[in-house]
């Protein structure tokens, strides 16, 4: 019998943990350990920041779903992991053995790079329910008293999409209340210019994002530093194409938004040829460290290097196809070692995207994720809005039915025309 233990129980936890016990025989054990006893359905965060949603839609015990398909679940979430022993340090005080471990679970978010930023400080994030738990209780103050806002991504950034979601969606709302003339509006990115997204740009992407924000009366400062934050004001330094200085900023905000850097989480960070630098876990092409043959990774928490340089560091993000095809691989893999055979299945690491704009939004889908590529699509119109909402509702139903059945593969793509990629 093995033990397979999956660390995080999100987006890419929770369906690992779901395929694992399916695909593989009864006598193996299937534990999940998170540090939360709830799943939180990340992509809906931007809604609940304005009230959209409330925290009880997106948001539900995970305990009886793992358990009712013989899984097992400790929420008390891992202190250090020690590869060289196969053992987890919990933060219990418990040590808990495994034959092949899963690192699933997602990033750590590294607020305190910038002085004043996070909710800790004087910003909103949408990364975390209770950060986006905190704007929705403060939004309607904002409201009552509108004022300039600030939003954007900060240097070392990878995840963009939910930046432009929440500008725009927080846009929709106030048009929606008309107060949105009483609302400056400016986007602060590292990216070099608007619609890279860490991707280098996917199809029309810059000018597609720049129309909207156009259109929308949002301005912006693309090659930003955030270099302080203070309550009401925010330093920004904006950089050429060299890197080097042009203009320093100091932006008013009455509301801001700012997603943060992403590190790798504590119980893994500096253990040498397990992480990089940052923290995020290696692996090769099936998934798998190179140097701990036993310990697989999915997700955010996986390094994946820029796709190309930039004047200020800009991440690459993981999303949502991404992330399904690295848990069907890692699934694959353990299984075929389980069962004598070899480990060969890669992830497809193509990337597919819905951002929601409040009435409206924007999709993509860039194979391979690296230029150049082979399909290099972007487009935008109301259908997005619509297919997010889907999104929502089938993926939030697939994790309390405990069901593997794949969403990109069998519902988006068909949606968008594609029925496979490779």
């Amino acid at each position: 019998m093995a033990h397979i233990v999956i660390m995080g129980a999100g987006i890419g936890g929770m369906p690992a943990a779901y395929e694992m016990r399916e695909k593989l025989d009864k006598t193996h054990k299937v534990t999940v350990i998170s540090n939360t006893e709830n799943f939180n359905f990340m992509p809906s965060n931007p809604w609940l920041g304005v009230k959209w949603r409330e925290r009880d839609q997106i948001d539900f015990p995970i305990r009886p779903y793992l358990e009712r398909k013989g899984i097992d679940f400790i929420s008390c979430g891992v202190k250090r992991v020690h590869p060289d022993n196969n053992q987890l340090e919990l933060n219990d005080g418990q040590t808990i053995g495994y034959d092949y471990l899963v690192i699933a679970t997602g990033p750590k978010l590294a607020f305190d790079e910038v002085e004043g930023l996070g909710p800790n400080g004087y910003t909103h994030s949408v990364c975390h329910v209770d950060h986006a738990m905190k704007s929705n209780a403060e939004w309607e103050n904002f409201c009552s008293n509108p004022g300039p806002i600030v939003v954007g991504a900060v240097q070392g950034a990878s995840c963009y999409g939910p930046a432009y979601e929440y500008a725009f969606i927080m846009e929709t709302d106030l048009r929606r209340r008309k107060i949105r003339n009483k609302v400056p509006m400016t986007f602060v990115t590292a990216e070099p210019y608007i619609g890279h997204l860490g991707l280098g740009g996917v199809g029309d992407s810059k000018g597609i994002l720049e129309s909207g924000m156009r259109d929308k009366h949002i301005k912006w400062i693309c090659n930003a530093k955030v270099t302080k934050v203070e309550a009401g004001k925010m330093y920004v330094t904006e950089h050429d194409d060299t890197g080097a200085e042009i203009k320093k900023h100091e932006l008013p905000f009455n509301y801001s938004m700012m997603l943060p850097a992403f590190k790798g989480v504590d119980a893994v960070f500096g253990i040498e040829g397990l992480v990089q630098a940052r923290g995020f876990v290696i692996v090769d092409k099936h998934q798998r460290n190179p140097k701990y043959k036993n310990i697989f990774s999915v997700g955010v928490c996986v390094a994946i290097p820029p796709v190309e340089p930039t004047p200020i560091p800009v991440g690459t993000p993981k999303t949502g196809y991404m992330i399904e095809s690295m848990v069907t691989a890692t699934v694959y893999n353990i299984h075929a070692e389980l069962t004598g055979g070899t480990p060969d299945k890669e992830g497809t690491w193509n990337a597919i995207c819905l951002a929601d704009f409040g009435d409206s939004g924007v999709a993509f889908v860039a194979v391979p994720q690296i230029p150049p590529r082979n399909v290099n699509w972007f487009s935008e119109g109301k259908w997005v809005h619509l297919a997010k909402i889907a999104f929502e509702k089938y993926f939030i139903r697939k994790m309390k039915k405990g069901t593997s059945e794949p969403f990109y593969e069998g519902s988006i793509l068909k949606m968008m025309g594609i029925e496979k990629l490779k």
